[in-house]
């Protein structure tokens, strides 16, 4: 059974998630990890469980989840894997941070790509993969059928959706995506956000003014 581990870092209050399961082999979900206590927090945490990380992840390569990137890679010695629509946005992040006053040093680029309809695995989890452009060109949502849950990334929030006015965004491309592709799953799976609270697909379905028909 996955084990999920919430975290809410940086100054843009990004939410890095780490998955771990019985074997003790865990990924790292948009490392957003900036400050130093930042960082002492989630390495205390893997210490704590005896937790082996064994890849980092990313949902999206907005500069804000890909703070840790370079902290991350380097401590646990894992590779970097998002889907490769994003990796002009790897490249920028300098170039972004700066825009949004947050310094950051360059980032290389993905180690591996993330496509949809391959599995995650790690431990003796597997994860699905949906790819949901609109937010970002390479945004994933990663879906756990058996436990009932997703994470979302920016994609869909609790009440609200990702912003659609940055580069390669589009409004009619997400909306249309999240009803396509994660309205059809169970009302009953959560939503683990990439920024804010929990929700559900029932809940989203019912309430969410901007994919109302």
């Amino acid at each position: 059974m996955i084990q999920i581990k919430k975290f809410t870092f940086n100054p843009v209050q990004v939410n890095t998630f780490l998955l771990y399961d019985e074997t003790k082999e865990c990924i790292i979900i948009d490392a957003g990890c900036f400050f130093e206590n930042e960082k002492k927090e989630l390495d205390g945490f893997i210490a704590e469980n005896g937790l082996k990380p064994v890849k980092l992840v990313n949902t999206h390569c907005h500069f804000d989840h890909i703070l840790g990137i370079n902290y991350c890679r380097s401590k646990y010695n894992v590779p970097f894997l998002s889907h490769k629509d994003d990796v002009f946005l790897v490249e920028r992040a300098v170039e972004s941070g700066d825009r949004f006053g947050v310094p950051l040093e360059p980032i290389n680029g993905p180690d591996e790509f993330l496509e949809e309809g391959q599995k995650l695995e790690f431990g003796n989890s597997v994860l699905e993969m949906i790819h949901v452009p609109g937010h970002a060109p390479g945004s994933i949502v990663f879906h756990h059928p058996e436990q009932k849950f997703i994470l979302a990334g920016d994609v869909l929030f609790y009440g609200s959706i990702g912003r659609t006015d940055l580069p390669m965004g589009s409004f009619e491309q997400l909306t249309s995506n999240i009803k396509n592709k994660l309205f059809i799953l169970p009302d009953e799976t959560m939503v683990y956000c990439g920024h804010g609270p929990e929700t559900s697909i029932g809940f989203e379905k019912m309430h969410n003014p901007f994919l109302m028909d």
